[in-house]
């Protein structure tokens, strides 16, 4: 059974790689409409070995759509995303600005939130995803006490003007042309910044927050903690994690538990270029599990380096993985 489905921002990088995805894995779509705003509009994209006309996200009739997509940039998400799910039709938001209430959603992990069927649905933050996705396969082993991360951030998770002012900085470095930030506070190029999101009057950015609170609910209420650092990549995001746990943690089955887990691989030899790093992510769709150590700072610690790809598994693929968890459990209308 063929679905109608639309993903607004699709222009921008989640939504593009939305539709990407869409046609890698074959999603039964009978109609799929690319909605954006602006001079966007009239464009087009690719899906598949066809091209798809950009339209204007304001005319769209919603009551004709199944399945949206909701992606960073499309305006005034919150009010979009009401009028769709008043209509009938399923919303799987990557924005995190839609509903405080909807079920954040990771399908490996907690995929047991859908079972009653919501209208709007959130994929959480790319940290938060590759978190829970190391973390969860642990929790059999021993319940999390508390998590403490730190988030390395490329500046694709700020869009495509922060990639060109990353590109452009890094070429004026060379010509001794020091141009001034548009995009971030300070130079990224050959630098990192403590600074992701609008700070909080308790001193934490909102994708600190964003982060610790997607996490704690995938993974049980656990108390996080996160530091968040635009790093000077383009793509591919990493996590250093330190989490403890209510009774020790055995390394050998720490191993075997992520070895095993679906959407994860496992590459951790101690030794020079034994591990994964943000680069090697690109394109591809697990998370890397590297590093995985005791840490005996705290009762029954562990220590782990993840890394994937924030436009894939962070981002595009957990919100088409959603959507294909919905149409397994026959949430979706229409065909």
């Amino acid at each position: 059974m063929a679905h109608r489905i639309a993903v607004a921002g699709a222009t921008g990088q989640i939504g593009r790689e939305i539709i990407k995805t869409l046609a890698e894995r074959e999603f039964p779509a009978s109609e799929l409409c690319a909605l954006a705003s602006g001079r966007a509009v009239g464009g087009s994209l690719s899906y598949g070995e066809r091209n798809l006309a950009v339209e204007a996200v304001e005319r769209h009739d919603w009551a004709a759509t199944d399945l949206l997509f909701l992606a960073p940039g499309t305006p005034a998400p919150v009010t979009l995303a009401r009028k769709a799910a008043a209509a009938g039709c399923v919303v799987v938001d990557t924005t995190g600005m839609v509903d405080p209430d909807a079920p954040v959603v990771v399908p490996e992990v907690n995929p047991g939130a859908l079972a009653t069927n919501p209208r709007i649905v959130a994929s959480p933050v790319a940290g938060a995803i590759l978190m829970a996705m190391a973390l969860h396969p642990l929790q059999a082993l021993g319940g999390l006490v508390r998590v403490v991360a730190t988030s390395l951030q490329p500046v694709s998770g700020a869009g495509k003007d922060a990639m060109d002012e990353l590109f452009s900085q890094t070429r004026g470095v060379f010509v001794n042309d020091t141009a001034t930030p548009e995009q971030f506070t300070k130079p990224i190029a050959f630098n990192l910044i403590p600074h992701v999101g609008a700070f909080g009057e308790g001193g934490l950015t909102d994708e600190e927050e964003a982060i610790a609170e997607d996490a704690s609910r995938l993974l049980g209420g656990v108390a996080v903690a996160a530091t968040c650092v635009r790093v000077p990549v383009f793509i591919g995001q990493a996590l250093s994690i330190h989490a403890a746990f209510d009774r020790p943690v055995q390394e050998k089955e720490a191993r075997e538990a992520i070895r095993d887990a679906p959407g994860l691989t496992l590459l951790d030899r101690r030794d020079d270029g034994g591990y994964v790093t943000p680069l090697e992510t690109v394109g591809e769709d697990p998370v890397f599990v590297s590093r995985l150590r005791a840490d005996s700072t705290v009762p029954n610690g562990i220590a782990l380096w993840c890394a994937g790809d924030n436009l894939r598994k962070g981002g595009a693929l957990n919100a088409v993985q959603i959507a294909e968890e919905l149409l397994r459990r026959g949430a979706l209308r229409g065909g």
